[in-house]
């Protein structure tokens, strides 16, 4: 019983160590497009006037618009492909647009 315990314990620590270290598969990718979208989604509540969003707090957030002002053309192309951004959005969360 406390070989088989130990055994598994070894196996886990296999396993996660493999998956820390696994960045050349689809797990990097993936981290790769979900910063995307987290970084999309902070320059679209910051800045969603460039889209035709009224946001009132625009004129606060122009302080940041040297750090991330090279993002912003493949921002908008980005924004501009994803048609439903708020249906992708609402899905996360169960709700149906």
């Amino acid at each position: 019983m406390k070989n088989n315990n130990i055994k598994e314990l070894f196996d886990n620590i296999k396993l996660f160590l493999h998956a820390a270290t696994d960045v050349s598969r689809k797990s990097k990718a993936l981290l790769i497009k979900e910063s995307h979208n987290e970084m999309d989604d902070f320059i679209l509540l910051c800045f969603g006037d460039l889209l035709g969003i009224p946001i009132p707090t625009t004129y606060y957030s122009l302080e940041l618009l040297p750090l991330i002002s090279e993002d912003l053309d493949g921002w908008q192309n980005r924004m501009i492909s994803r048609l439903y951004v708020w249906q992708e959005k609402w899905s996360d969360y169960g709700f149906d647009a």
